[in-house]
């Protein structure tokens, strides 16, 4: 593994090689937090591989070449799984046609879908032994349309039964709110959920496919929106105080949005 560097439009830029690939990132400079020692401030990298697949270092100001290409070399293999996990999420987001053999997600787990057609049976979506099964009466040329139909108003139907499960599961947890919010499931293109000015939720159904801790991030976030209906340092306390690790579960589910998005 080497090492070499470039600095262009006033952007600290920097790769390494391993194996066969060079990766390159972005290092930032910040400012030594008041308090810490130098010596303990000078060891603290932070290394971000983020879903777009860009890489970045954050490291203090005054941090040494040297320290940050040691800390990169130390973590190279999972800054490379990383990269290659999600190129694989981007590389298999692509429109769906709903036909046999699709992926499709519920709760974090993956379904193959499978269509059938049956003349005795009403057109139904069920899940059974790790596969979506959507039974149409007869094939037609509307074949795919009444396949997504019938796919999306079951993930509804589960998203408005499981909303309401958490939601009355997190509400005790959320001090500051009275009662269970009302909440409407509404199909939104890029946001997972919102909070109106009278604490009135709105959650997107495609959040069903997503594991049960990025459901729950996402009804604390808006719970935290009540109480504090911007982002500021006081609402992220807030977040902070009923979901700790909500970093790392936004992180996760960051990274899965382009294909629980995908329909």
């Amino acid at each position: 593994m080497t090492s070499v560097s470039s600095k262009k439009c006033n952007k600290e830029e920097y790769s390494f090689v391993y194996g066969d690939e060079a990766v390159s990132y972005e290092v930032v400079r910040k400012p030594a937090v008041e308090g810490l020692s130098h010596q303990k401030s000078q060891r603290k990298i932070a290394i971000k591989v983020h879903p777009s697949c860009e890489v970045v270092v954050i490291a203090p100001e005054d941090t040494e070449r040297e320290d940050i290409h040691k800390a990169m070399m130390k973590r190279a293999k999972w800054i490379y799984d990383a990269l290659k996990e999600f190129r694989g999420h981007l590389e298999h987001v692509q429109p769906k046609q709903y036909v046999s053999g699709e992926m499709q997600f519920y709760l974090g787990r993956r379904y193959v879908l499978k269509v059938v057609e049956d003349a005795d049976a009403l057109p139904s979506v069920k899940m059974t032994r790790g596969k979506l099964l959507v039974t149409l009466t007869r094939f037609n040329d509307g074949k795919t349309s009444m396949v997504r139909t019938l796919v999306s108003r079951w993930y509804k139907a589960r998203a408005e039964r499981i909303f309401h499960e958490r939601l009355s599961e997190l509400v005790p947890h959320a001090t500051w709110v009275e009662g269970i919010p009302s909440f409407r499931v509404l199909p939104m293109t890029k946001q997972w959920g919102s909070c109106s000015a009278k604490g009135s939720l709105m959650l997107n159904p495609h959040l069903i496919k997503a594991p049960k801790e990025c459901i729950d991030y996402v009804i604390l976030h808006e719970l935290c929106h009540i109480a504090e209906h911007n982002h500021s340092e006081k609402f992220w306390r807030l977040l902070t105080s009923v979901m700790p690790n909500w970093k790392e579960v936004k992180s996760r589910l960051d990274g899965l949005a382009e294909l629980y998005l995908n329909e």
